[in-house]
């Protein structure tokens, strides 16, 4: 065996791991109201199948349900699955959550009329295998429907912060170019009917300090929790100080609250 697969290898098992810590389950709380409005742009037909890729506790799965879809739900990290299939059973609802790989997924070719990844599919390490098995899966006429973070967008400078204590892998292409519309036109050139690409905001609301929302993401956001763990007393004083200005400066609210509106790019293809 080459060393390339087994260094991707090794790179998705990190991935995992990364995801698994935490709990975005307790992050995806915050956000339920923009991920709610995300949804609502998206018809969806009672009676359709959709598929929900990088689907964390079931953010977009629930209430695509509810609006009358069969849905399925695939993510990486088993954590999340474990709490999306407790949620469905708790409310006796039959979407089926599968652990599984983005890049790879367990699923018939033109199997579901409507695929979408809120924030999700994006991170998969190789762009173009996730946007290959994104068209795959999808019927011809049916809609692959993504919310992706913009690099100059509030969470693309988010991430770079980061990036300067804990800099991401080699093998993988940066997650942010998710968010460029070049690149997204390039990615779905073969497989688009129609492309339809707009800026939207999605807004963050905290009701507390920017020091408690670092706090917040410091415990149970992947990505960060993993950061600082990597990281001396000193650095994680740094990084911790370096977010708490990042939302600060980007905050519009006043009395001790933050909200913060991030930037995504909506994505909207439909398949030849």
């Amino acid at each position: 065996m080459s060393a390339v697969p087994i260094e991707i290898n090794e790179l998705k098992d990190r991935l995992k791991a990364t995801w698994s810590a935490g709990d975005y389950g307790i992050v995806a709380q915050n956000l339920k109201a923009s991920a709610e409005e995300f949804l609502s742009r998206i018809p969806i037909e009672p009676g359709s199948r959709v598929l929900d890729v990088a689907c964390g506790t079931g953010q977009m799965a629930f209430p695509a349900h509810k609006a009358g879809a069969h849905v399925v739900g695939i993510d990486i990290a088993s954590n999340l699955i474990d709490q999306a299939r407790a949620r469905a059973a708790s409310e006796q609802s039959d979407i089926h959550f599968d652990v599984g790989d983005a890049e790879a997924m367990p699923y018939q070719d033109e199997e579901f009329d409507l695929v979408i990844s809120l924030i999700g599919a994006m991170f998969a390490p190789r762009p173009e295998l996730a946007t290959s098995e994104l068209t795959r899966v999808c019927k011809p006429g049916g809609r692959i429907v993504m919310g992706n973070w913009t690099p100059e967008g509030f969470i693309g400078k988010m991430f770079k912060t980061v990036s300067k204590y804990a800099p991401p892998s080699p093998l993988m292409e940066s997650p942010l170019k998710w968010g460029q519309t070049d690149v997204v036109r390039e990615r779905f050139s073969s497989d688009a009917a129609e492309l339809k690409l707009t800026k939207r905001m999605y807004p963050f609301y905290y009701p507390f300090s920017a020091y408690e929302v670092v706090e917040l993401y410091r415990e149970y956001f992947g990505p960060i929790n993993r950061a600082f763990a990597a990281l001396d007393v000193q650095g994680q004083r740094s990084l911790h100080d370096d977010l708490e200005q990042l939302w600060e400066t980007h905050n519009i609210a006043s009395s001790g609250e933050i909200a913060v509106d991030a930037e995504i790019l909506e994505v909207i293809a439909i398949k030849k």
